[in-house]
C-alpha cells in the first residue's frame, strides 16, 4: 500500500480507504463487517470513513465500528488508524438534527464519539453545505471541534468549487486549515473536473473520491442487466433501477472489454482510473465481503494507463 500526502498537510492517507456507508449497520452481519475491517487494516488500509447517519439504522455503523475498535484496535493500534466521521444530513427529528448549524454539528460530533467510544476522531467533516446557514458559522464549528480536541483535522464534502473556495479561506483565517474534500467521483460522475479539483490543488487541499464504482454500476454485476441480489434491487440501497439505463449498460460492456485487455475486472480498472490524477489523495471503497475487498485492493497492481487506453475510455464515456 502506498500512502499519499493529503494536500499540503503532514498527514498521509492510503491510496485505498474503507468506507462504512454500507454493510456495517445494524441490518448487516457484524462478524462479516468485523472481518472486512480487520482484513483492510492488515492490507495497509489505515483510513476508515464513517458518518453520523450511516447504517441503517442511522448511527449503527459508528456503534458497530466502536465494537470493532475495542475488539481489535486497543492500545497503540488506535494511533495507527485514521477515523473520519461527518455530520450534515438528517440524523434526528426536530430543528437541530440536520444541515450545518454550530448546534447540530457539535452535538452530532459528541454523539459520534460516544457511539464509537473514542476521545477524538482524526477527521471531522461538514457533510454538505447548508443553504440557510452562513458558511462562516459552519466553519467556526469545525474550527471549534479541533480546538476542543475532539478532532485532529477537518474537511468538507459535497461542496461546489465556489463554496469550497469560500470554506477553505474561512478556515484558513480561523487558523484551522481544511485538510480534505470528499467528493463523489467516478467514470460516470465527473463534476469535480469542472473546477473543484483545480480549487483544491490551488488551495493545497486533499481530495478523496467516494462512490468510485457508481454504487456498483462499474462492476461486472450489471453487464447483463439488473441481478436480483444487486443494490438496484435492495430497498436499503442508494442505486435505483431507473439509473441502470440501456445506454449506461452499453458503455459498461465496452469498458469491460478494455478492462479485460488490462487483465483487470471492470471494478479494478474504474478504481485505478481515478488514481491517475495525482490530485486524488485516496479512493474510498466499500465492501460486502473480504473477497470483494481484496479484489478491489488488487486494482493497485495495475495503475498505469496507456494513451490509447485513456482515449478509448474517453470515447466510450463521451
Amino acid at each position: 500500500m502506498k500512502y499519499n500526502r493529503c494536500g499540503k498537510s503532514g498527514l498521509l492517507l492510503p491510496e485505498i480507504s474503507l468506507g462504512l456507508w454500507h454493510n456495517f449497520g445494524s441490518v448487516d452481519n457484524f462478524d462479516t463487517a468485523e472481518s472486512i475491517a480487520v482484513e483492510a487494516f492488515d492490507k495497509g488500509i489505515t483510513h476508515f470513513d464513517l458518518a453520523n447517519n450511516y447504517g441503517p439504522v442511522p448511527g449503527s455503523a459508528e456503534t458497530n465500528f466502536g465494537k470493532i475498535l475495542w475488539h481489535n484496535f486497543q492500545g497503540n493500534l488506535r494511533d495507527e488508524i485514521i477515523i473520519a466521521t461527518k455530520a450534515g444530513y438528517t440524523m434526528w427529528n426536530g430543528p437541530y438534527g440536520d444541515w450545518g448549524s454550530r448546534k447540530y454539528l457539535l452535538s452530532s460530533l459528541d454523539q459520534s464519539l460516544k457511539r464509537m467510544k473514542v476521545d477524538y476522531v482524526d477527521i471531522f467533516y461538514s457533510h454538505r453545505p447548508d443553504p440557510e446557514t452562513p458558511i462562516e458559522e459552519t466553519m467556526m464549528a469545525l474550527d471549534h471541534a479541533v480546538r476542543s480536541g475532539k478532532a485532529l483535522y477537518v474537511g468538507i464534502s459535497n461542496y461546489s468549487a465556489e463554496q469550497t473556495r469560500i470554506a477553505v479561506d474561512v478556515l484558513k483565517q480561523l487558523g484551522t486549515p481544511c485538510l480534505i474534500h470528499q467528493a463523489k467521483y467516478s467514470m460516470l460522475e465527473r463534476w469535480v473536473e469542472n473546477g473543484l479539483l483545480d480549487v483544491l490543488e490551488e488551495k493545497g487541499v486533499g481530495c478523496i473520491a467516494f462512490s468510485p464504482l457508481a454504487q456498483g454500476l462499474l462492476t461486472d454485476k450489471y453487464l447483463n442487466g439488473i441481478p436480483e441480489n444487486s443494490r438496484a434491487h435492495n430497498p436499503n440501497g442508494h442505486l435505483k433501477e431507473d439509473e441502470v439505463t440501456q445506454e449506461r449498460l452499453h458503455k459498461l460492456v465496452q469498458l469491460n472489454e478494455i478492462a479485460k485487455n488490462r487483465n483487470q475486472s471492470l471494478a479494478q480498472m474504474a478504481l485505478a482510473w481515478l488514481q491517475k490524477d495525482k490530485r486524488i489523495t485516496s479512493v474510498l471503497i466499500g465492501a460486502s465481503s473480504v473477497k470483494q475487498l481484496n479484489n478491489n485492493i488488487d486494482c493497485l497492481q495495475s495503475l498505469v494507463f496507456s494513451h490509447d487506453e485513456l482515449n478509448a475510455i474517453e470515447k466510450i464515456l463521451a
